[in-house]
């Protein structure tokens, strides 16, 4: 068991404030991730866990147990905590084999050498890399020095698993692969882990919740679909996402039950089930429609349930997806006024035209609306398990 509570957590370096006011929860058996631009507070909130790091103010628990009082002046000492942290670097002995490596932190807990062997060889087979037990990390490839890293982490049963970015040294194909890895391996092993990225496809893979840092302040913490389909504001929206979300601007009028919004593809009226709980202006008000890549389909074709006509910018095939900019115009601005532009995503390798005349077919319910003057989502995206068009 390995339930993890941080409240009012203020971290100083000098007078740089680091982390502002944290306060997270990560339930037993989570794959929290901490994610977030550089220089966000991730990685010391991830220091602050494992005991690497004493903040000025909060308090910390692991399943009840206090870890850090600042008002008692109380840090409990990271081999108290009953964790493991994976570096980036991997921080594997040179002169030792893989053996080695695995059994080091055994060794130090003075275990027989009967459970030593049987705990390494069970973390190096999780691992995958039992083959390569008696070679040394110079002779493994980065992902395979990976591995060993973690196997060493996972040898002694940890109820927390601490992760810093530990796939930002692998080249695409290996973190792939080394995805799928920690996500099989967090299923099978059911330990609690918290996982610092600045990558977002590795959180919103691997992740049961995420947790968005923005300038030592947490923004949002959501699973993945809640956070990619329904980001709490535009800054949030604006960093999820790739290719990125687009944005449109138009305007709103909400009449205390419906919402009604108009931009350049139309006009659409939502009611209360699709309506945030944020305060919301009455009136009528500055709005963005926050529209993601995929939610918008191109046909070739008129059709008579297309939504609005468009006219292609650029084409960007890229095998097994092909990217569309399109331009289209609001009618009711008058024929001088300037067009928007929206990044569209097919599936498939797909030929387009530049110029060519298109016509849009989308879910209005899809959409994300945000008041444009506070940022704050005031209508939330539908979400289907399987999203077809």
């Amino acid at each position: 068991m390995s339930r993890i509570e941080l409240k009012h957590i203020d971290k100083y370096y000098g007078d740089n404030h680091v982390l502002k006011d944290i306060s997270l929860t990560v339930e037993n058996g989570d794959f929290m991730t901490l994610l977030g631009p550089s220089g966000c507070g991730k990685t010391t909130t991830l220091r602050v866990v494992s005991g690497l790091e004493r903040p000025q103010h909060g308090t910390m628990t692991i399943d009840g147990e206090t870890m850090i009082d600042s008002d008692t002046d109380f840090y409990a000492e990271p081999s108290k905590r009953r964790l493991n942290l994976v570096f980036q670097s991997y921080a594997l002995w040179p002169h030792m084999t893989v053996f080695e490596n695995v059994a080091f932190g055994l060794r130090i807990q003075k275990l027989s050498n009967a459970e030593i062997n049987e705990r390494v060889m069970s973390s190096l087979k999780r691992m995958r890399i039992s083959e390569f037990v008696k070679r040394y990390p110079n002779e493994l490839s980065g992902g395979q020095q990976q591995r060993v890293a973690i196997a060493r982490a996972i040898a002694s049963s940890p109820s927390l698993l601490l992760l810093d970015e530990p796939l930002s040294n692998l080249d695409a194909k290996l973190r792939v692969d080394m995805r799928a890895e920690l996500k099989r391996l967090h299923n099978e092993l059911g330990t609690t882990i918290i996982y610092v990225t600045h990558d977002q496809v590795e959180a919103l893979t691997m992740s049961t919740k995420i947790a968005l840092f923005e300038k030592g302040v947490i923004s949002q913490v959501d699973t993945p679909m809640d956070l990619y389909m329904n980001p709490n504001n535009l800054q949030n929206a604006d960093f999820i996402g790739n290719p990125r979300i687009n944005f449109l601007n138009g305007t709103a009028d909400y009449d205390g039950t419906s919402l009604t919004c108009h931009c350049s593809l139309g006009t659409f009226r939502y009611e209360k089930e699709d309506i945030t709980d944020n305060p919301i202006p009455s009136g009528k008000f500055d709005c963005v429609i926050g529209i993601r890549p995929e939610q918008v389909k191109i046909l070739t074709e008129k059709a008579e349930d297309a939504d609005c006509e468009a006219t292609v910018y650029a084409g960007q095939p890229a095998g097994s997806e092909t990217l569309v900019t399109v331009h289209l115009k609001d009618a009711s601005k008058g024929e001088n006024a300037e067009e928007d532009e929206l990044l569209l995503k097919q599936i498939g390798i797909i030929e387009y035209n530049i110029n060519q005349q298109i016509w849009l077919k989308f879910k209005p319910n899809r959409f994300n609306v945000y008041d444009k003057a506070s940022g704050k989502l005031i209508k939330y995206a539908r979400q289907n398990k399987h999203i077809t068009l």
